[in-house]
């Protein structure tokens, strides 16, 4: 299991569209991907689970990834949330 916290920069935070961008990153792996805000745990691979957890910009959330690819999924999600997940 890996972690990493990671702060959000999209001005509008995490609503539908880079939601979406952010499960398409990762149902490309085997791993599970999780990730915690306050105290809401969310299933990055679930667009409703993600836009449930209500991150706003600026907003650190704590990526958990479990699995037989965790450490080249932990790595492309930071890297898709650092670069603002397509905005």
């Amino acid at each position: 299991m890996l972690s990493q916290k990671v702060v959000i920069k999209n001005p509008t935070g995490l609503h539908l569209r880079p939601a979406g961008v952010l499960c398409n990153q990762a149902i490309k792996f085997k791993s599970l991907i999780t990730f915690t805000f306050g105290d809401t745990t969310a299933n990055a691979k679930s667009v409703l689970s993600v836009l449930g957890a209500c991150v706003k910009c600026g907003d650190e959330i704590e990526l958990v990834c479990e699995g037989e690819d965790e450490e080249k999924a932990i790595q492309c999600m930071v890297e898709a949330i650092e670069n603002g997940l397509g905005e």
